[in-house]
């Protein structure tokens, strides 16, 4: 069967073209093309030491598992929860970059790909494909890789914007018709929607809007109801955003930049998004060096932005990638957006985050971090922080107001130890002036 000048083969003869030493980039999140990662594992026996680059990836990873060692190695620029036992076990690397940065790397720095795998929609009548639902970094590894192998997938979106690759541009194509995957249903409890309904307060009318996915985004998004005009410019995209764009909230009519439309690296959730992408030009897909640029970022006036973390200490260094020494997730577009977010005109940078962890068991507003945990925001970039208990401004604050303002927004719990635990330093002791 032809496709548009291109016969496609099986998915174990397309990488027959990765050669041992090579670096392979995968597409990213709910674009990766597992029928060609499948196949390449088949291969392992005759491949030694290649590198598989990838942000976070859906789906099972079992390139990663103990016997392909030495076979492949996998590099996470992101560490999601199929990769993350692997590069906690020494399995797998984890390179810590600023997702604005990763597409320079991949066409002219530390990372040069020499084969892409990546899934696209069908070929239109003039022969270009779609790169679906993610273009952050698989627009860089396409455009610079030495070859590219597709799977063309109906089910993938033609997603609008820098989204596009001609098939001349495969060195193999796989046909595929598989539903892309979806994000389970997120349960949002009553610290996630009390967080929501703060970090709600926070958001004017004709702001801009970049947020992550997860409990504390969807429940903040669902408060959002009664705002006009909100304009949306994030790398990622998720189901509560097409909620609002329906009901008219969403109309991007007021941004600075890219006016009339939603501007994004990557989508996830289910088929109601999928859908609401498919050919939409109200929706356009960007790589990260564009999105994430904080260049860019700042010249929108009321940017938000809306980021977690995993914890946060008394002078606001905030931990996102890592607990202690494990490796959990990754710097991503955190610091791109708040810093961006801090330059803009009339712009909010937000850190959102319930006030403990495990169950209750232990409090994310600490005296000091974790030895070995990793800062991602630094207290010089930190502005508001947001818990269940409400939401402090720590911009332009010494680290004395600091520590008091955080602990007004801990759990009441633990107020009393974190004060405690401060008596010694002499920096948050108050000044009699006479």
């Amino acid at each position: 069967m032809m496709v548009s000048g291109i016969s496609p083969i099986t998915a174990d003869d397309a990488v027959r073209l990765v050669q041992s030493g090579d670096r392979v980039y995968l597409h990213e999140v709910a674009m990766t093309p597992h029928e060609l990662l499948d196949a390449l594992v088949r291969r392992a026996d005759s491949l030694r030491n290649v590198e598989i680059v990838a942000l976070h990836t859906e789906g099972p990873a079992p390139h990663v598992e103990p016997q392909y060692a030495g076979h492949f190695r996998h590099n996470a620029l992101f560490v999601g929860a199929n990769v993350r036992e692997a590069v906690n076990d020494g399995r797998a690397d984890y390179t810590p970059v600023f997702l604005s940065q990763v597409p320079e790397l991949l066409r002219y720095g530390n990372l040069p790909i020499d084969v892409a795998l990546v899934m696209v929609s069908p070929p239109d009548r003039h022969g270009f494909c779609r790169l679906g639902t993610s273009i952050a970094c698989a627009r860089a590894a396409i455009d610079s890789a030495k070859q590219v192998i597709a799977v063309i997938n109906p089910r993938v979106p033609a997603t609008m914007g820098n989204s596009a690759v001609h098939v001349s541009r495969f060195s193999a194509a796989v046909l595929s018709d598989r539903p892309l995957p979806g994000r389970p249903e997120t349960v949002i409890g009553p610290v996630e929607r009390a967080i929501g309904e703060v970090v709600a307060s926070l958001i004017p009318d004709r702001a801009t809007l970049q947020m992550g996915i997860g409990a504390i985004p969807d429940a903040t998004l669902t408060c959002l109801h009664d705002r006009q005009d909100l304009g949306v410019h994030t790398e990622m995209f998720s189901d509560g955003l097409v909620e609002l764009a329906e009901r008219g909230v969403i109309t991007n009519r007021y941004k600075t930049t890219f006016p009339g439309r939603i501007i994004t690296s990557f989508a996830y959730g289910s088929t109601r998004l999928y859908d609401f992408v498919d050919g939409n030009p109200f929706v356009e897909f960007h790589a990260s060096d564009i999105v994430n640029d904080t260049r860019e970022i700042r010249r929108i006036d009321r940017m938000t932005a809306i980021n977690s973390a995993i914890e946060i200490d008394l002078s606001g260094q905030v931990v996102a990638d890592s607990i202690g020494d494990r490796i959990y997730s990754g710097i991503g577009g955190q610091m791109d957006f708040i810093w961006g977010a801090n330059l803009a005109r009339d712009g909010r940078a937000i850190i959102a985050l319930p006030s403990t962890a495990q169950h209750g068991a232990s409090s994310r507003i600490v005296p000091h971090i974790k030895a070995g945990s990793g800062v991602v925001t630094t207290r010089g970039h930190v502005q508001y922080v947001v818990t269940e208990y409400g939401a402090v401004d720590l911009s332009g604050r010494s680290l004395r107001q600091r520590a008091e303002m955080l602990i007004s927004i801990a759990h009441p719990d633990v107020r009393a130890d974190l004060l405690g635990a401060l008596a010694h330093r002499k920096w948050f002791l108050p000044t009699e002036i006479t």
